[in-house]
């Protein structure tokens, strides 16, 4: 059976790469056509419109689609989580020297940006901070950095930029920072761009990051999907593979980077400029067994994490029927075999 799958190049979309590349798809009886997606509420569409049938996909945005909070509706469900972590948040380099933060704790970096924030809004000038969707981790955690500085988020201009055009928005200065998953940001920290100011999974540790969001018309083909899928993520985990997928993803077919740039994004050290200063991080981004069971207590998170933003209606309480969409039941069966 062929299967027609999307993608948004990310370090974090490779269990479906993987899956594609390495045969976990053949050996399941599937042939996968995989398409590299221009931005996310794109993917978002043409998932809904029936012309992908499975999909790498925000975690909250997968949610979104399917409650009818954003995009056409949706009959999508979510059989697999692909991710957790991966995100950071990167700053150009006029505003870390502006910051110049105490030291480079969370807390100090957060009061250094609300302090710099405060100061642009009240001359009128206020800071532009770019987001891959709305609906994303990416969103919430430029809230929770705000919010840790002590700072309004209201205090800075939002705008979404497709992560794989992000590092060049920050060079052209059309935004002063950005959040956005690997390996974007270390990518604007090779080229000299910007400075990681905060790493995602400070922020929201094992927030549920990218899932393998698909149609509910899939049938016969969904439980060896998952499993297809399942598979090639635990295989991306086991660090004896890690040569081979980090030159399967820098390919020209698929991220289309230098073999360095995409290995930064797995290595546990986070580069955080271009001087070389790092910070060990191990859990940086996982792809393996513990995070892949799409469980209805990350929905619920992420459902507060809506509320918080002001993305759901008033009078409207969506947690239990954002967790039903969280098919852990189909997870088990495809894994069980």
């Amino acid at each position: 059976m062929r299967l027609q799958l999307g993608y948004v190049p990310l370090c974090d979309a490779a269990p479906l790469i993987v899956a594609h590349a390495f045969g976990f798809a053949r050996a399941e009886g599937l042939e996968l056509d995989l398409s590299a997606e221009p931005s996310w509420a794109t993917l978002r569409d043409r998932l809904a419109l029936g012309h992908l049938d499975g999909a790498h996909m925000l975690a909250p945005l997968a949610l979104a689609s399917r409650l009818a909070l954003s995009g056409p509706p949706s009959d999508l469900v979510v059989p697999l989580q692909l991710s957790a972590n991966g995100n950071a948040i990167t700053v150009s380099r006029g505003l870390w020297a502006a910051m110049e933060p105490a030291s480079e704790t969370l807390a100090d970096v957060a009061r250094a940006f609300a302090r710099v924030a405060a100061e642009r809004r009240d001359a009128g000038r206020p800071l532009t901070l770019g987001t891959v969707h709305p609906f994303s981790c990416h969103s919430y955690q430029l809230r929770l950095f705000a919010e840790a500085g002590g700072l309004d988020p209201s205090a800075f201009r939002t705008v979404v930029v497709p992560p794989q055009h992000s590092v060049e928005a920050l060079a052209r200065g059309l935004v002063d920072g950005y959040c956005a998953g690997a390996p974007w940001n270390d990518v604007a920290v090779a080229a000299g761009h910007g400075r990681i100011a905060a790493l995602g999974c400070d922020l929201a540790p094992d927030a549920p990051e990218k899932v393998l969001a698909v149609s509910g018309r899939l049938d016969d083909a969904l439980l060896p999907l998952v499993r297809a899928v399942a598979r090639a993520g635990q295989w991306c985990a086991d660090p004896a593979n890690r040569t081979d997928l980090i030159h399967c993803l820098a390919h020209r077919t698929y991220l289309d980077l230098d073999v360095e740039l995409v290995a930064r994004g797995f290595a546990g050290d986070a580069m955080l400029d271009a001087v070389g200063a790092t910070r060990p991080m191990p859990s940086r981004l996982d792809l393996g067994a513990a995070v892949q069971e799409p469980r209805p207590e990350a929905a619920r998170w992420l459902v507060a994490q809506m509320a918080a933003a002001q993305q759901i209606p008033p009078g409207r309480h969506p947690e239990a029927e954002a967790a039903a969409i969280y098919r852990s039941d189909l997870y088990r069966a495809a894994m069980a075999l």
